[in-house]
């Protein structure tokens, strides 16, 4: 097959996935922007823009390994096999393993096959972003250890070519694979665990929430909100459900309580209308011996419309969702509705909005552990190497979640939580890749090392 197909081809699918992918997520970024009318348009229009960029990822690939030469095509097949072995292994052992814990949910539905195949395909952005840096790792050290064993490295070494330019294809699929994981961190990765909440609710006759039981309050206008559930499709205009809205008096007391099955914001009249409503009425106000206020019910037209209010859903919901499952643009709303707050108030969402960014580098990191740790010119180093890169990525992964849980809770700053792990390791990487560039020993060395420190 002539090689200039294998691009053509990966180009041709790239583009019939941007025709189902770009408009569909255009439209859901448009009513978005129509019933959320503070966010930021800029970081949202970004969305169908890069789930665009991320279909003709596969095609970069192709083109690189077009322009590649015959060696670095040779190795790009070992490598590129390898991973897609990798990969589908440890989807399936995940697959099995969560459909084990998900299978008494999903048993109570009707439609067993089809919640299941919506919930594997909501959580594939998550689940793609959590394994490809442990898949680089175990195909980039497969690869290597099978190119070693059967002494073409050293072949290879001795046409005059440097280590560096041998195992390029192997840093190319780690910036590849480092760019999918940015592109997926930016919205659909960190959504897919409430719509995993949404999708399992529905599952079990329950309402298809994303998050439950949330509080806000104004305190310009005096206002506190509590809100039952909002619906997974919130984005979309679908209403808030089991809303309770009391509102206060300058002084403080009660002045009126409205409790509604359900609340609409209407972005056309910046109106909220309230399904099946009660209203209470205080009268007399607030006793000046602290005694309960007299309430007064009057039954209210339904819907009521209520005119004049500041708020919008995207204030009322931006609490409500965890710091964890908002994407870039989300996360940028929040931080913009909250820029008085000190580092430590802000630690969760300023936390996560780095770790969107950070977590994709540990692919590019991986593959630089993996490379010296798999080249080997002798059988009797071959199992060290691979046990210390599994150690060293293990490592990372406890690192990683250790600091970023520090950084949620604000006991790190937020930058540094999610950074330092990257630094720490990436400088081990590049020591580990400067020992085997000079030909100086690892294994030996890393075995002194060790023993030392314990």
């Amino acid at each position: 097959m002539p090689r200039f197909l294998v691009p053509l081809l990966l180009a041709l699918g790239g583009v019939l996935l941007a025709l189902k992918i770009g408009p569909t997520e255009q439209a859901a970024v448009q009513q978005q922007l129509e019933n959320f009318p503070d966010v930021q348009a800029k970081a949202h229009l970004m969305r169908p823009v890069i789930a665009v960029f991320l279909c003709f990822l596969p095609a970069i690939g192709g083109v690189l390994y077009y322009a590649g030469d015959t060696l670095a095509r040779y190795v790009s097949r070992q490598f590129v096999s390898n991973f897609l072995i990798c990969i589908l292994g440890l989807l399936a052992v995940w697959l099995l393993t969560d459909l084990g814990d998900n299978i008494d949910d999903l048993k109570d539905s009707k439609n067993v096959a089809g919640f299941a195949l919506q919930l594997y395909l909501a959580r594939m952005p998550e689940v793609l972003v959590t394994l490809l840096p442990y898949s680089l790792m175990l195909s980039v050290l497969y690869s290597l250890g099978l190119l070693s064993r059967s002494r073409e490295i050293v072949a290879m070494i001795q046409t005059g070519r440097g280590l560096t330019r041998l195992t390029m294809p192997f840093f190319v699929g780690g910036v590849l694979a480092a760019l999918l994981c940015a592109g997926l961190n930016y919205q659909w990765a960190p959504a897919a665990v409430g719509a995993e909440k949404a999708i399992l609710r529905k599952a079990k006759g329950q309402d298809s929430v994303a998050e439950p039981n949330i509080r806000y309050r104004n305190h310009d206008d005096r206002r506190l909100w509590m809100i039952g559930s909002f619906p997974a499709d919130y984005q979309i205009g679908a209403p808030l459900q089991r809303v309770t809205v009391i509102q206060e008096n300058p002084n403080g007391s009660i002045a009126r309580i409205i409790s509604a099955k359900t609340a609409a914001w209407s972005p056309l009249t910046r109106d909220w209308s309230f399904t099946e409503p009660r209203v209470a009425e205080c009268t007399t106000g607030t006793s000046p011996d602290g005694q309960a206020p007299d309430f007064t019910k009057n039954p209210p037209s339904d819907p009521l419309v209520v005119k004049g209010w500041s708020e919008v859903p995207a204030q009322l919901i931006r609490p409500g969702l965890p710091a964890g499952q908002l994407g870039i643009p989300d996360l940028n709303d929040w931080l913009t509705a909250n820029p008085q707050g000190t580092w430590a108030s802000r630690g969760g969402h300023l936390t996560q909005w780095h770790y969107r960014w950070a977590q994709p580098v540990n692919c590019i990191i991986v593959v630089m552990l993996a490379v010296p740790l798999g080249v080997v010119f002798s059988r009797r180093g071959a199992g060290g190497g691979v046990a210390v890169a599994v150690f060293l990525c293990a490592g990372m992964l406890f690192v990683s979640n250790v600091c970023l849980a520090l950084g949620d809770s604000s006991h790190m700053k937020p930058a540094l939580a999610a950074w330092l792990p990257n630094a720490i390791f990436g400088g081990v990487a590049i020591f580990l890749f400067q020992r085997r560039i000079s030909g100086r020993p690892i294994y030996q060395t890393l075995r002194k090392i060790i023993p030392a420190a314990a």
